[in-house]
């Protein structure tokens, strides 16, 4: 058995599954204050049908790390930062305690200016008598040698040596050279890394109560693939937003897609939407951005607005309105407080979904008269506040799509496979999930004008897609032969090569080192799921003669699903 959680903004949603399909499904209210309690209800629920022998791996997707960011809730951090020449680290501040250093490496990986280490052993006291224990850093072309990165940490020391608790360094981050997108991901990484190592600990914890100690526990990513949760540990930062990464993997395990599509996953809180192309989805090729920070991230393509289930009804002056408040469940779902508080509850989208006839969640007659008293205060009928409300959910998603098409439209398009260069995406058909999917099928396809497509067990798609994402991981390999250097970022892996290694051996060099780091994991790794997504390689010239080449090749292992519940061809629709 494969199990799946899904940490959503209302629900949190577990599958069991093999490949005959779904064994049991479990849906509960997400406790904010306690993330861990609504996974152990899920698990629970599970395990009432469930052996708990028959479970092999559990995929579990949180929103633990993005409400950290969001709440306030993280740690504080010293940012020790090497910028060299040119653009100043000073400009990127992201915290109290930030400090530039003197020091730098140039493009090629060579050391231009030694590290005053009497500077850092300074910046370091600074930030241990304000209280910090984690720490990022970061030098402007670290992914080119690491030296100043490593030189810190040694200087910080070992936690069992009264260093840091935790260090990130930049140049492990990936290979990619993007200054400030880097020092922005290691503060990120370092912030929520406390949080985060609380939560997976409770979480081994509570396996082993409930006879899981054996089962092997991944996290969802952003771009849609998983990590061990010993990873996790260390790189929470890429665990950041992966609740629409299980959507999108939701849909490819349930639907055969081959054209153009839009997904929509529309929950109790938010409604994601996402484009494929081809059959595929799209990625954020620079990474996505975390507030107003840009990071290394990388993450499918995902745009999310304010509209639910639990969306709250308005009226400004003729106009229905649906979100982006959430002031509390449905009237549908909602138990009467029993006390005069002498202001009715805003009804829902849900709630006008029942008055419509289009679902009959709940208790049905408290929407209705939900609804009929909200549209009273408002001197309109409660079928046309019903039914406004419904079409003004249904024209919200349907600008937000169109906008984040013609942002699509304006770029190069990056799916999660490949570049597709002068492609324009053209939606064919439009895949709705999540708990209001079947409500809304109609007002979305009236909207749309597209072929609409509700999948079976789109109600714990999310679920589905983070139980069946596979392990992913990429990384990149950079050689300079005319100094016979050969450097991998993200495994600290420096090695000679002869002046005449060429692309085709820089290209072998990086599958073969990407799949010995996950067996090292103890993550199996399908070659065929390996390939090479970007390779280059320029000559170098001085006077006139070429001196050497610089190579650079970057590969992945391809997102995707261990298998489809959907069978080849089939639509998954009703």
């Amino acid at each position: 058995m494969y199990l799946g959680i899904d940490v959503g903004g209302t629900h949190t949603d577990a599958v069991a599954l093999n490949e005959s399909g779904i064994a049991a499904q479990v849906k509960v209210k997400t406790d904010h204050h306690d993330l861990l309690a609504s996974v152990n209800a899920a698990l629970e629920g599970i395990l009432a049908t469930i052996r708990p022998e028959d479970v092999r791996q559990l995929n579990l997707s949180t929103t633990l790390s993005t409400n950290a960011i969001v709440q306030g809730l993280t740690e504080d951090v010293g940012m020790l930062v090497v910028s060299g020449t040119g653009i100043q680290a000073s400009e990127f501040m992201l915290c109290r305690d930030f400090h530039a250093l003197k020091g730098s490496i140039d493009h090629r990986g060579s050391e231009i200016e030694r590290l005053d280490e009497d500077e850092v052993k300074a910046a370091i006291a600074s930030c241990r008598k304000a209280g910090v224990k984690v720490f990022g850093c970061v030098g402007k072309f670290s992914t080119r040698n690491p030296l100043h990165e490593t030189t810190i940490r040694q200087l910080i020391g070992a936690p069992g040596e009264g260093g840091a608790d935790e260090v990130t360094l930049g140049h492990e981050l990936g290979g990619r050279l993007n200054f400030p997108r880097r020092l922005a991901t290691a503060y990120f990484n370092c912030a929520v890394w406390r949080v985060f190592g609380a939560f997976a600990d409770a979480v081994e914890q509570s396996l082993a109560r409930l006879g899981l100690a054996h089962v092997r526990v991944n996290t969802l990513k952003a771009d849609g693939g998983t990590f061990p949760l010993s990873q996790a540990r260390k790189m929470p930062v890429q665990s950041i937003f992966s609740g629409p990464a299980a959507s999108v993997m939701g849909i490819i395990a349930l639907c055969d897609i081959t054209h153009d599509s839009i997904i929509l996953d529309i929950g109790g809180t938010t409604t994601d939407i996402a484009v494929f192309v081809d059959g595929q989805p799209l990625v954020e090729h620079d990474g996505i951005h975390i507030g107003s920070h840009p990071t290394l991230v990388r993450a499918l393509k995902v745009r999310s607005i304010g509209i639910g289930g639990d969306s709250a009804i308005g009226v400004l002056g003729e106009v229905v309105r649906v979100g982006p408040n959430r002031l509390g469940p449905s009237m549908a779902d909602s138990i009467a407080c029993g006390c005069d508080c002498g202001e009715a509850p805003r009804p829902t989208l849900i709630d006008a979904l029942n008055c419509t006839g289009a679902c009959a969640h709940g208790n049905v007659e408290a929407s209705r008269q939900a609804v009929a008293r909200f549209a009273a205060c408002h001197s309109i009928s409660p079928e046309v506040l019903a039914k406004s409300a419904v079409e003004a959910a249904a024209e919200a998603i349907h600008k937000a799509t169109r906008e984040l098409i013609d942002e699509v439209n304006d770029k190069p398009v990056y799916t999660i496979h490949e570049l597709l260069e002068g492609r324009r995406v053209a939606p064919r058909r439009v895949y709705i999930m999540g708990g209001p999917a079947g409500a809304m099928k109609e007002a979305v396809r009236q909207r749309f004008e597209l072929f609409t497509v509700v999948p079976e067990h789109a109600r714990v798609a999310n679920a589905i897609g983070a139980a069946l994402t596979r392990n992913t991981a990429s990384l990149e390999l950079f050689a300079d032969t005319e100094r016979g250097v050969m450097f991998i970022p993200a495994l600290s892996h420096r090695e000679n090569v002869p002046r005449n290694y060429s692309l085709k051996e820089a290209s072998r060099d990086a599958l073969n080192h990407l799949l010995a780091h996950l067996s090292e994991m103890g993550v199996f790794a399908d070659r065929d799921n390996a390939q090479v997504n970007h390779a280059s390689s320029f000559n170098m010239v001085n006077d006139g003669t070429t001196t050497g080449r610089n190579i650079r090749v970057k590969c992945q292992i391809k997102p995707g699903v261990a298998f489809a519940l959907a069978q080849p061809g089939a639509k998954g629709g009703r």
